[in-house]
C-alpha cells in the first residue's frame, strides 16, 4: 500500500477548503431549512393513493439548488459589503476563496439546474413561482436592504414561497390551504428578520443595510410592532386545524409555542436590550420548524 505523502494531505485539504467554500457560498443550513420548509408543503398536500416520491425528490433537490443559488447570488452582490460587516467577513468571497467568476458560473449552473429539475419533474406553477421566488430574492430585496425596512416586507415573500412550492408541486394549483402555509410563514419572518437586524444592528449599520422599522431604531416602537407580528401567529397558526387540514394537536402545539414566542417579546418591550431580542431571534428559529413537524405528525 502506498504510503500517505505531503502532496496527497496538500490535495485533501484543498479540497476540503474547496468543498467548504462553496458550502458556505450556498448558505448550506439556511438552504437546507428552506428545503424542509418545501418538503412539509409537499407532504401536507399530497393526498393520493401513492405518495409521488418522483415529485418529492425533484422538489427537495430542484428547490435546495434554486435556494442555494439565491443564497450565492446574494454573496456575489454583497461582496464588497460583506467584508465591512463581523459577521459575513469570513464568507468566501471576501477572503478569495473563490474568484468572482468562478462564483459567477456556479451560481448560474446552480440556478438553471434547479429550474430544470422543478420543469421537469413537477409541473410549471412549481417552476413558475421558483423563479418569482429567485428574482424576488436576488433583485428586489438584496438591493431594498441598503434603502429601507420595505425590503423585510419583500424578503418575507420569497421566504415564504418554500411551503407554497410543496403544496403545488403535490396538487398542481394554489388552493386556501396553501395561502395559510404561506401566511404563516409570511408573518413569522417579520419578528424573525427583526431580531436578526436587532442583534446586528451594529454590523448592519457598516455596511448601510437599513432593516429596522419605526425609522431603524431600536426602541420600544420597533419591539410593539415585533410583538403585534408575533401576536398574528396565535390565530393564523390554528387556521390549519380549523379548516381541518389537520387535527387538534397540531392546533394545541402551535398555540403554545405562539404563546411562548410572544412572551419573549414583553421582555424586549420593557428593556429593549440585545438579550431579549437574542431570545427572539433563537425563539424564532424554534417555532417554526417545531410547528411544521406538529402539523406533519398530526396528518400522519
Amino acid at each position: 500500500m502506498r504510503a500517505l505523502n505531503i502532496s496527497d494531505t496538500s490535495f485533501a485539504e484543498l479540497i476540503s477548503s474547496r468543498l467548504g467554500a462553496y458550502y458556505e457560498l450556498i448558505k448550506f443550513r439556511l438552504s437546507a431549512l428552506v428545503t424542509f420548509s418545501a418538503a412539509f408543503g409537499f407532504i401536507l398536500g399530497d393526498s393520493g393513493s401513492f405518495f409521488s416520491w418522483g415529485a418529492f425528490f425533484a422538489l427537495v433537490w430542484g428547490g435546495f439548488l434554486i435556494t442555494g443559488a439565491s443564497g450565492a447570488a446574494n454573496e456575489i452582490l454583497e461582496k464588497d459589503f460583506d467584508k465591512l460587516m463581523k459577521r459575513t467577513q469570513n464568507r468566501p468571497l471576501p477572503l478569495n476563496q473563490i474568484s468572482l467568476l468562478e462564483a459567477y458560473w456556479f451560481t448560474f449552473i446552480t440556478g438553471i439546474s434547479g429550474i430544470t429539475i422543478l420543469w421537469l419533474f413537477t409541473n410549471p406553477l412549481t417552476t413558475a413561482l421558483g423563479v418569482l421566488s429567485m428574482i424576488l430574492y436576488i433583485f428586489v430585496y438584496t438591493p431594498l436592504k441598503r434603502v429601507g425596512p420595505i425590503a423585510v416586507f419583500v424578503g418575507a415573500i420569497p421566504g415564504a414561497m418554500p411551503p407554497l412550492l410543496g403544496w403545488t408541486a403535490a396538487t398542481g394549483m394554489i388552493g386556501h390551504e396553501a395561502l395559510i402555509l404561506f401566511g404563516i410563514q409570511f408573518i413569522w419572518q417579520f419578528p424573525h428578520f427583526w431580531a436578526i437586524a436587532w442583534v446586528s444592528d451594529e454590523d448592519y449599520k457598516k455596511a448601510g443595510f437599513k432593516l429596522l422599522p419605526s425609522g431603524g431604531k431600536k426602541d420600544l416602537n420597533t419591539a410593539i410592532q415585533i410583538m403585534i407580528y408575533t401576536l398574528f401567529l396565535l390565530p393564523l397558526g390554528l387556521l390549519p386545524t380549523y379548516f381541518g387540514l389537520t387535527g387538534i394537536n397540531s392546533g394545541i402545539v402551535a398555540t403554545i409555542c405562539g404563546v411562548l414566542f410572544l412572551a419573549q417579546t414583553f421582555s424586549l418591550m420593557k428593556d429593549c436590550s440585545r438579550k431579549s431580542a437574542l431570545k427572539i431571534m433563537f425563539g424564532s428559529f424554534l417555532y417554526l420548524p417545531i410547528v411544521q413537524i406538529a402539523y406533519l405528525l398530526d396528518k400522519v
